[in-house]
């Protein structure tokens, strides 16, 4: 949200502020940041600042939440019980094309609002100022692979949930420690070099380092972009760049792109689709490789192992989805829904 927009708010946010549930702070909580935040004794009411932080409150306290970023599609609302999914859209503080603003903010009268994600300096201020602008104490998390338990912790600490945050905790220690422990077992001369594809025409991907291709560096995948690019956030590639680098496989959370691509005169060129390594990631209720980058990539590391390393990794993902969905997402897919999200997965199919 531009300093335009917040300043804009400034007179709403004192005429409102009297009628805030945070206006009775408690409590000072230290946040993923670092900062002290006065908040109070008893939080009931959530804004998720963003669709990272939207994914995490809704596994862990949905009777907490105060909307969605963005209103859910049908096929998302499917794997939703109804009653969180006919949430309003609040709009979102953070991310690209933001949304809310502070008049948003206020009118739905938050105890808190949380953002889940980086950490880096343009965040902090942003929740300095909008703290400062609207009197809503603002909670930030780190939202890396790595920090996903504590992140369960601290926000269950908030939430007076402890029992379901150490569940949901444990549950993400489970997974990220077998996939370290699976992963290590893999020489360095399987290990593939990936390509992924972001966006309609599959030419945005993420620089080493980003966020958004950090689940590919958990499962051992070479990132061809970080390799040829450097660290950084998400770039936009030509075709040719991506034809130099010719990577082992190609995975997108782009439906359009995948169903395109083999038969399209530029990226049937690329051997990794010509010969059936393009892999398109389950994407309901939310995609499993990132957009957005939260808890929901979880999940996709058993994708990512599954797609990259067939012949190691022959576990039973039906099963773990199915548990997966059970536990983090409040509802457990139907055998038909479990087809679809799978079937992106063989080799060859997308």
């Amino acid at each position: 949200m531009g300093a335009g927009r917040v300043a804009a708010g400034v007179l709403v946010a004192t005429a409102l502020l009297s009628a805030s549930a945070s206006a009775v702070l408690g409590r000072t909580v230290v946040d993923g940041a670092g900062r002290r935040v006065e908040v109070a004794d008893r939080v009931e009411r959530v804004f998720a600042a963003g669709g990272p932080a939207s994914i995490l409150l809704y596994t862990l306290a949905p009777e907490r939440m105060l909307g969605w970023n963005r209103a859910p599609s049908v096929e998302e609302r499917a794997f939703i019980p109804a009653r969180w999914a006919a949430l309003p859209a609040l709009g979102r503080l953070t991310g690209r094309g933001n949304t809310a603003n502070v008049e948003a903010v206020l009118a739905a009268r938050p105890d808190v609002i949380v953002d889940y994600g980086s950490l880096a300096g343009t965040y902090v201020s942003l929740a300095d100022r909008v703290q400062s602008q609207t009197g809503v104490p603002y909670v930030l998390l780190d939202g890396r692979l790595d920090a996903v338990p504590a992140a369960y912790r601290m926000l269950g600490e908030l939430l007076a949930v402890r029992e379901r945050a150490e569940t949901l905790a444990r549950e993400a220690e489970r997974l990220l420690a077998d996939t370290e422990r699976r992963v290590a077992r893999v020489p360095a001369a399987e290990r593939p070099r990936v390509y992924y594809a972001r966006g309609p025409r599959g030419l945005e991907t993420g620089r080493a380092g980003s966020i958004n291709v950090e689940s590919l560096t958990r499962v051992g995948a070479r990132n061809v972009a970080g390799e040829g690019l450097g660290g950084g956030s998400l770039a936009t590639v030509s075709f040719e760049q991506v034809l130099a680098w010719d990577p082992d496989v190609i995975v997108t959370i782009e439906a359009a792109f995948a169903a395109a691509a083999p038969t399209d005169p530029l990226w049937s060129r690329l051997r990794a689709v010509r010969e059936g390594r393009l892999y398109l990631a389950p994407s309901a209720p939310f995609p499993w490789l990132d957009f957005p980058p939260s808890v929901n990539r979880l999940i996709g590391l058993r994708w990512l192992e599954r797609v990259l390393y067939p012949t190691r990794f022959t576990g039973d993902l039906r099963a773990e989805t199915r548990a997966f969905y059970a536990t983090f997402y409040h509802r457990p897919p139907e055998e038909r829904q479990l087809d679809e999200l799978l079937a992106g997965t063989a080799p060859g199919r997308r």
